[in-house]
Order: structure tokens, then C-alpha cells, then sequence
């Protein structure tokens, strides 16, 4: 099913710089398994870490193809088509398979994506996630208790949907042989610890430099949600506050006890939401509470009744009045409007 390693100009494009990397052995073989609705952006920024490797080496240390479910072009989420090099198919031990997945991950597999991911790591492959990618792999059962990470978009709808397993908020995770990272370009900082890994620190920062892309050198760098871009701001009590809020979406506090709590008075405390956010502090958890009710309306398949409990509101009809308020249609009806979803290929 391979195509032929041996000076493939697929896999050996020239360029201007080299860097001397003492290894003789086989390629690398890397495998992205493209889900409907892959987020491109993250599938390409783990790629192209590879081919700039080989560039600059001037040597085949990778070689990577593209799977989908039939051998079919999978659509990405921005509308774009992928071409397939191949079905999925038995990989040969060691190979390095990172599932790619993007908006809806629990659509996005079926029972069969979800065996060929068992019988692949029962032959000894190493597996990955990018960017909503874990979805999958947790389904499967593959990341087991090891590190793992998601977007930061999709963190409330995997928590609902696996309640015994906890991403981490990391840009990428790399736990023994399990890699996974939130997407975007964390897929480049993924790669270029992988890199540095097989071929050492020299390769993996030169191939930084030829990315233009500042290597952070570890995961353990937070995403940053919009919480943090809407705040604007150091005032670490503000912080402190909002962060409260959002550990307490299902089991609403009162402003008192979140004001106690954060050692602030709730004078004190509505004075910096008003002059940070331009919201009084129970607007400003209200619309937390609707974040979470949108995402698991998109990434659930939990009941309207149940998502409102999950997100803090004491009735559907509660969480009907403010989703409708906020974004002019029903929880139901916007339900009703994914009913048409996208099947896996």
C-alpha cells in the first residue's frame, strides 16, 4: 500500500539551508487519519514540521500519509477537501498514527474507525490526537490514565461525555507513547518535540527558525480561552473570581460566596466586572453558563433538559429564555438544526 521510500520527491523537497543529522536508518512513518470536519490548520501545522525535517537534513527521516475510513477526500471544516493516499488499512509496527478530528468529534467516528484504532495499537502503533482527535482515542479506549489534551472549545463537551477522564488545559500533552495536543499551531509544538525526540534538539529548532514559529519547549503552556482575552487584564482578583465561576458552572454559587471566596467584598467585586467587562458579575456567569449550554448542545448528545442542569439552569425553560435571548433561536431548534449532520466517511 506504501509508496516507494527511496528518493521520493514527495518526501525529499529541496532547499537552501542544510543541517547535518547523523541517522541512516528508515523513515519515520506517520499516518493522519482525517475525521469529517478536521480542522486544517491543525492537521497542516503537524505535517509540515516533518517535511521541513527532511528538507533540511536533506535525508528521508519522515514520510507521512493521509488515511480516511473508505480511501475517499474527507472534508474539512473550513470546506476544503483532503485527497487520501489510502483507507485505513493493518499498519506496520511503530508507525505513528495521529487521529485529526475538528468541530462535532462525536459524529465524526463510527464503530469501525473506533476497531481499526484498537487492532492499530494492539500491533504495536503509536497513537495521537489533534486538535479534538482525543474524542475518538478516549472512545476507543486508548489513552487509558496518561496525560491527554483537547482545545479548549471542546473541553466541556468531552468532560459530559467521558465524566471519569479530565484533559489538562496544556497546548499538547506527550505521555509515553501517547501525543496529543488542542490543535492550531500546538500541532507545531507537538512535532517539534517528537522531532527533537528521534533527531535531537539542533534539528528540531532549526526546523523552528524555518517555521517562523516561536518553539515555547514544553506543553506545559496553558491555552488561553477567551475568558482570559475578554478580562484584559493582571487584576488577580478579578481572575480569581471569574476563574470560581467557571469550576462552579453546574452548581451555581451565589455572588456572595464567590465574592467571599475570592476575598473581595461584592461592591468591590461588581466594580471590576463593570470596569473589565462592562457586565455586572451575575451577566457575566450567566453568559458562562450559555457557553457551556452551546457547546454541549454541539458536542453532546445529552437531552436539552439535561444539558440545562449540566450548565447551571434550574429548568429547561430557564436556559430556553436566556439561550433565546442570546442567540434568537431555542435550544431545541438549534438542536433540530444539526439534525442533518455530516456522517463519517
Amino acid at each position: 500500500m506504501k509508496e516507494d521510500r527511496m528518493d521520493n520527491p514527495r518526501f525529499l523537497p529541496k532547499g537552501a539551508i542544510s543541517v547535518d543529522v547523523s541517522y541512516d536508518g528508515p523513515p519515520k512513518a506517520f499516518y493522519f487519519l482525517l475525521l469529517p470536519n478536521t480542522t486544517m490548520l491543525a492537521f497542516s501545522a503537524a505535517i509540515e514540521p516533518l517535511r521541513i525535517s527532511n528538507q533540511l537534513s536533506r535525508k528521508q527521516l519522515f514520510e507521512w500519509y493521509v488515511l480516511s475510513t473508505d480511501g475517499e477526500p474527507v472534508t474539512c471544516s473550513n470546506g476544503i477537501r483532503v485527497q487520501a493516499d489510502h483507507s485505513v488499512h493493518d499498519l506496520e509496527k511503530g508507525a505513528f498514527v495521529f487521529v485529526c478530528s475538528g468541530t462535532q468529534p462525536m459524529r465524526s467516528f463510527n464503530t469501525n474507525v473506533l476497531n481499526w484504532i484498537r487492532r492499530q495499537k494492539a500491533h504495536g502503533c503509536e497513537f495521537g490526537g489533534i486538535c479534538t482527535g482525543a474524542f475518538a482515542l478516549a472512545k476507543a479506549g486508548v489513552i487509558g490514565t496518561r496525560n491527554f489534551t483537547v482545545h479548549w472549545e471542546n473541553r466541556p463537551g468531552f468532560c459530559e461525555n467521558f465524566p471519569t477522564m479530565e484533559p489538562t488545559q496544556n497546548l499538547y500533552e506527550i505521555d509515553g507513547k501517547l501525543r496529543t495536543c488542542g490543535g492550531g499551531h500546538a500541532s507545531t509544538d507537538m512535532m517539534l518535540e517528537v522531532i527533537e525526540e528521534l533527531f535531537g534538539n539542533a534539528l528540531a529548532n532549526n526546523v523552528s527558525e524555518m517555521c517562523l514559529h516561536r518553539r515555547l519547549g514544553e506543553g506545559g503552556s496553558k491555552q488561553v480561552s477567551p475568558v482570559s482575552a475578554l478580562l484584559g487584564t493582571r487584576n488577580a482578583k478579578l481572575i480569581e473570581a471569574v476563574q470560581i465561576m467557571r469550576e462552579n458552572i453546574e452548581t451555581q454559587l451565589s455572588l456572595e460566596a464567590i465574592a467571599d471566596q475570592a476575598s473581595l467584598s461584592r461592591r468591590h467585586m461588581e466594580r471590576l466586572f463593570r470596569q473589565h467587562t462592562n457586565m455586572s458579575p451575575g451577566r457575566f456567569y450567566n453568559e458562562l453558563r450559555l457557553d457551556r449550554a452551546f457547546a454541549l448542545l454541539n458536542e453532546t448528545n445529552l437531552s436539552v433538559s439535561e444539558i440545562a442542569f449540566a450548565s447551571g439552569f434550574s429548568s429547561t425553560d430557564r436556559l430556553s429564555v436566556h439561550f433565546r435571548n442570546r442567540f434568537r433561536i431555542s435550544p431545541h431548534n438549534f438542536r433540530r438544526s444539526w439534525s442533518e449532520e455530516t456522517h463519517p466517511e
